[in-house]
């Protein structure tokens, strides 16, 4: 699984079709998901599944949780690239060198947060990173213009000086360990077992350039400059699959020392996640109210939403809880929400706000779909999102957590009255007679009730097998085996 997906994205670069490269990564990515699910069912048979003989490649439950994220926010984000594209092409806009240019980086982008994801070494992790940061900086470019270029400028510089904040965190990790073997230093297992006997002031200040560091590329404010350009000028599948999966990525590096410095300094980690946490969903707050461009709106929703995120993980077990579960559900609600207004930018030709009006009779599919998605977002009832949040202000509670629990419900509260003023006028609104109706396509319709019927049905039932899942994955992030 980590290196299928550069051996696809090496074979499409022979194929000259456009239409056909795309259906290749929706065809592929079926597949990876295929395949992580048979991993999960291995990992829940057993603690942990090696992947190399060295041990820096290993898969627990923590991790699976998350490379279930992956593959399936990559299956949804591929499937709606063939419709997508499918337009870009007929516009002229989509030629044949560029869509392959974009297979070998959306491939390559799969396989290095696959490679986060299983790796044992805390360095061998960083590369994977650090890899994403590449490849997903040309991923915004792969329609050429000056917007699109500034972006990933912006989005390389910012995010190259956080993963070298979290680079030097590295360092101060694995000079806090006591003296054992060179190749051991970095392996996380050794780290755990080791971190009773940890320098605490060591892990105190790299937890610290770990958070500031991974936090720039999870868009943790103020570090998250950077996102609201970047998801107004990359192509929507691209938008999709950043918001839906990749600042999760950036994050659980983060939680992976979460564990390891709460043992040296108790505390401290927790109350650095909250504080960064509730820091997200003001800034979110702030900013969502005065913006016009929906992709730059759902930027900044994604800044709140992994707002909630950390504020859940720091609150102890019920928590970490919450924040996993709601980990599942903004994935699923945000890759559709990009998905939807990515497609109706297509239909109105700009992502402004107040230009796109009537989206629900121009396009019902995605109209609708956009509709539900910022409902699901917003919290309502019985969209799952709903659920998490309820759980973390119960885990608020439990720890009298009072003034997080009171800034926290005044910031989404303002977040819930704003995006829906925006997407009421967008949805509702009188079609532009220039804009005319488009007849859904059976692929799009399958997606949406995809995406929403799994929202709505995580709202009102959990299956076993998933809690199990959140349940194993939680008690790593708290230390246990």
């Amino acid at each position: 699984m980590l290196v299928a997906p550069l051996i696809c994205g090496a074979a499409c670069m022979l194929l000259q079709r456009p239409e056909v490269i795309v259906r290749v990564l929706a065809i592929f990515t079926t597949a990876f998901l295929g395949a992580a699910i048979l991993l999960a069912m291995q990992v829940f048979d057993y603690p942990e599944v090696l992947l190399s003989s060295d041990h820096s490649l290993r898969v627990d439950g923590f991790a699976v949780f998350h490379i279930l994220a992956l593959a399936f926010t990559y299956f949804g984000s591929s499937l709606f690239g063939v419709a997508y594209f499918h337009h870009e092409i007929a516009a002229g806009r989509f030629a044949a060198a560029m869509a392959r240019r974009y297979a070998l980086l959306w491939l390559g982008g799969l396989s290095a947060m696959f490679l986060v994801l299983v790796a044992n070494n805390l360095g061998l992790m960083w590369v994977g990173m650090e890899s994403t940061t590449i490849v997903t900086a040309f991923l915004i470019t792969v329609r050429r213009g000056s917007a699109p270029i500034e972006a990933m400028w912006k989005y390389l510089i910012i995010c190259s000086v956080g993963i070298a904040f979290a680079f030097m965190g590295t360092l101060l990790c694995a000079a806090a360990v006591p003296g054992t073997g060179a190749g051991e230093t970095l392996l996380w297992t050794h780290v755990m077992e080791s971190r009773a006997n940890l320098n605490p002031q060591l892990m105190k200040v790299a937890f610290v350039f770990l958070i500031v560091g991974y936090g720039t590329k999870a868009g943790l404010a103020p570090m998250h400059t950077w996102m609201p350009d970047v998801y107004s000028q990359a192509p929507a599948p691209v938008s999709a699959m950043s918001s839906g999966f990749m600042l999760n990525a950036s994050l659980y590096c983060v939680l992976r020392y979460l564990p390891v410095v709460e043992a040296t300094s108790p505390g401290f980690g927790s109350h650095l996640m909250i504080g960064f946490g509730l820091t997200s969903v003001l800034v979110a707050a702030t900013f969502i109210s005065f913006q016009r461009d929906a992709m730059r709106m759902l930027a900044y929703c994604s800044v709140e939403h992994l707002g909630i995120i950390c504020i859940g993980y720091g609150l102890g077990p019920l928590g970490a809880f919450a924040a996993l579960l709601h980990t599942l559900h903004h994935t699923l609600a945000k890759s559709l929400a990009f998905i939807s207004v990515g497609r109706l930018g297509q239909v109105y030709g700009t992502h402004d706000m107040g230009r796109i009006r009537g989206a629900i009779d121009a396009h019902p599919v995605y109209g609708s779909a956009l509709l539900a998605s910022v409902l699901a977002l917003i919290g309502v009832a019985p969209f799952a999102i709903f659920i998490s949040e309820f759980q973390t202000v119960r885990a608020m509670v439990a720890q009298s957590q009072w003034a997080v629990m009171v800034f926290s419900l005044i910031g989404l509260s303002i977040i819930f009255i704003s995006m829906l003023r925006h997407v009421i006028g967008m949805v509702f609104g009188k079609r532009p007679e220039e804009v005319d109706v488009v007849e859904p396509h059976v692929g799009g319709r399958l997606l949406s009730f995809m995406f929403l019927g799994t929202l709505l049905l995580l709202g009102v039932w959990l299956p076993p097998p998933l809690l199990r899942a959140i349940e194993t994955a939680a008690r790593v992030v708290g230390g246990q085996p």
